[in-house]
């Protein structure tokens, strides 16, 4: 079970939304879809060794309280920083809270 206190991270969650403008160009924009707490961890060197085989990229695991329609599809916005998702997984099968693996933007 995931304690509150190490949800000390505020997050925003982004969907891509298309959009068309006057001309007919079709452009990619954000739309917020959530703010939540959230614990942000750095993978560590093993770990990242380890996930290099499955995915190279993951840099971060963002822990989350459970709620629907997380998608990989999305981002992930803290203060200044930008995080794709990579993978949402639904950490014991219970609904209680989720892992996404994520990769950060430089």
């Amino acid at each position: 079970m995931m304690k509150i206190g190490k949800l000390r991270h505020q997050i925003t969650l982004q969907a891509p939304t298309l959009t068309q403008d006057s001309l007919g160009v079709v452009s990619e924009t954000w739309s917020d879809t959530a703010t939540v707490c959230a614990q942000i961890e750095a993978i560590s060197g093993r770990e990242f060794f380890d996930a290099a085989r499955v995915n190279a990229e993951v840099t971060h695991r963002i822990r989350i309280r459970h709620r629907p329609g997380i998608v990989p599809a999305m981002r992930v916005l803290e203060g200044t920083r930008t995080f794709d998702i990579h993978s949402v997984l639904d950490v014991d099968g219970r609904k209680r809270e989720l892992t996404l693996m994520c990769v950060e933007r430089v």
